[in-house]
């Protein structure tokens, strides 16, 4: 892959501890790649294995989980969410993408050095494994979306 491939990436940042952290970089005028893009969310937990497959089936390279960690605000909310990024890695693994292309890390409020850091490495790591493949990842948001549907209609049975 050419040196010159820059990997789109999605930061979900927690408000309580990763969103202020990377904020801290800002306010010291610190930088970071412009394909790298910040969404400040509440929980990460409230995103379905979908979600995360429907990102790459539009083009996001990789997606970069920031939470807080064990500090998480909402209780077992930090559980359920590494146990989601589990099963997500395991069906990636299933179906072709690379598990590189997610990465669940904690980051406090003023970790400047930790948020650049992990930026950073994500943007290395996911470098060399070149632009996502759409088709295969279409393909697992597909079979993500009927297995919710058999799940749901096995609990309205």
């Amino acid at each position: 892959m050419a040196s010159d491939y820059s990997p789109l990436i999605l930061v979900l940042a927690t408000s309580s501890c990763a969103y202020p952290g990377a904020d801290e970089v800002g306010k010291a005028h610190l930088e970071y790649s412009p394909n790298i893009h910040v969404v400040r969310v509440p929980s990460p937990v409230l995103f379905p294995t979908d979600f995360y497959l429907r990102c790459y089936m539009r083009g996001v390279d990789g997606i970069l989980i920031a939470s807080c960690g064990s500090d998480c605000p909402y209780t077992s909310a930090y559980e359920k969410l590494a146990k989601r990024i589990d099963a997500l890695t395991t069906l990636m693994k299933e179906g072709g993408l690379e598990m590189e292309r997610v990465r669940l890390t904690a980051i406090c409020t003023v970790c400047i050095k930790a948020f650049l850091k992990e930026v950073g490495q994500m943007e290395e790591q996911l470098r060399p494994l070149g632009p996502v493949d759409r088709a295969k990842a279409e393909a697992l948001w597909e079979k993500a979306i009927k297995e919710l549907e058999e799940q749901a209609h096995t609990k309205a049975a």
